[in-house]
């Protein structure tokens, strides 16, 4: 991640405007979620394959950390 990146996040408290265009968009393996990742420029972000057009949800390694930890440990299970 590069210092300019670093810093817009902590002067603005929002995320960089990522060129989204030609991310390689990733799915699960098991092929049948609807999420994909992308990992463009330090950040990590997540959209719906179904609705690519609607803006992603942009993470820090951090906070995308956080969550992968999480969800191994069962913490968004829902039963």
């Amino acid at each position: 991640m590069t210092e300019g990146i670093v810093e817009q996040r902590l002067t603005d408290g929002g995320r960089p405007e990522l060129d989204l265009a030609g991310a390689a968009w990733q799915s699960s393996s098991q092929g049948a979620g609807d999420v994909q990742v992308a990992f463009v420029e330090g950040w990590i972000a997540m959209r719906n394959r179904r609705t690519p057009e609607v803006p992603a949800l942009v993470f820090t390694p951090a906070e995308w950390r956080g969550f992968v930890l999480g969800a191994r440990d069962g913490e968004f299970d829902l039963t």
